[in-house]
């Protein structure tokens, strides 16, 4: 849980980039360049990269966000500032693949996690509005 001046909270996002047409591009070397390039921008926007792993076609994030952003702007910057540092550091490489200045999918998957099981929430959601159960030990005859 993070502490802010009036919230807490722990806002888990994955997250999963896809190259453009699913071309295997994304070398061992790129993606270590992605997973540096990523905790840098994340820091800048209040956010925390947790783990990046990949394969040759897609990379995923677990992010920790910062809960005044907005999701959607959030992935555009990563997207779009990320693109343009690969294409940057790696263009000899990129040149081959893609003949216009492109790298990722503009499509994009992300959900939500958090530090319980989707069970517990809907068993909460689930219990608003019932009356709240009496404790155990309440519920015990007081000792003889």
């Amino acid at each position: 849980m993070i502490s802010a001046s009036h919230a807490v909270y722990a806002l888990r996002l994955p997250i999963v980039f896809v190259t453009k047409y699913r071309r295997k591009t994304l070398t061992p070397e790129m993606l270590d360049a992605l997973r540096e390039a990523f905790a840098e921008m994340l820091a800048d926007w209040r956010c925390t990269l947790i783990e990046l792993g990949g394969e040759a076609d897609h990379v995923h994030l677990l992010v920790s966000i910062h809960p005044a952003l907005s999701i959607s702007a959030l992935i555009n910057h990563l997207k779009s500032a990320s693109s343009r540092r690969m294409r940057n550091r790696f263009a000899d490489h990129l040149a081959k693949c893609y003949g216009k200045p492109s790298f990722w999918h503009r499509a994009y998957d992300v959900g939500s996690v958090g530090g319980v099981s989707l069970d517990t929430v809907k068993r909460d959601v689930e219990a608003q509005g019932t009356t709240e159960k009496p404790r155990k030990a309440a519920q015990r005859p007081p000792p003889a």
